[in-house]
């Protein structure tokens, strides 16, 4: 759904039983717009790893890699990489990036403070970078602990942001269309019937 716009009729863990997908999607929308995407996964045996499991690694937090090989909107191998891949030289990271923890670091396995280790280890040098490139970083959850009614919290963390605490709801598709509207990209699925958030940010200089 923030990937895509839709979940493809996938509901469940399992690797979706017909692919690979072509519906239209973000990195491919990026990819078409001469702009790149890349997705970095902890645990990723290598580059574009097409099985369910590997060690803590799970492919059902990796979207993309259900695009590769694609008639329509494919997703190269290439941009299906382990998180060892993450540049050193923050000058090269893509247009966006997704990362994901493995179940370890999600605190879907770990604990919370395992998440909040591993977050503070590998991100705060990029968050530290992004304040003097005009980068952002989105921080949000797949799913709640099961108590919540699927209620998940969403950071936005960037020189761009008005710091504070918002109780609007939002939800992926919202964050797709903020995303895309960014680079001008056309929306995505369910994307086209949502809005992009405009609530939280610095206000443009001169206004």
């Amino acid at each position: 759904m923030l990937f895509a716009g839709s979940n493809l009729g996938v509901k469940g863990d399992g690797v979706p039983k017909v692919l690979p997908f072509s519906a239209p999607n973000l990195g491919a929308e990026l990819i078409a717009a001469g702009l790149s995407f890349r997705g970095y996964s902890e645990g990723l045996p290598g580059a574009g790893f097409r099985g369910k499991k590997a060690g803590d690694y799970a492919r059902k937090h990796n979207p993309w890699v259900n695009w590769q090989g694609a008639p329509a909107n494919a997703i190269p191998a290439t941009c299906n990489l382990p998180f060892t891949a993450w540049p050193t030289d923050l000058d090269r990271l893509p247009t966006v990036a997704f990362v994901i923890p493995n179940l370890q670091h999600d605190m879907h396995d770990g604990t919370i403070a395992q998440g909040d280790a591993w977050l503070k280890a590998q991100l705060d040098g990029y968050v530290r970078w992004a304040a003097a490139h005009n980068s952002l970083l989105v921080f949000t959850f797949d799913e709640d602990n099961g108590h919540e009614g699927q209620r998940i919290p969403t950071f936005f963390v960037g020189p761009m942001v008005r710091p504070g605490r918002y109780e609007q709801r939002i939800t992926h598709y919202n964050v797709l269309r903020t995303i895309e509207e960014f680079y001008g990209l056309a929306p995505s699925g369910a994307a086209a019937n949502a809005t992009a958030i405009d609530f939280c940010w610095q206000p443009a200089a001169g206004r």
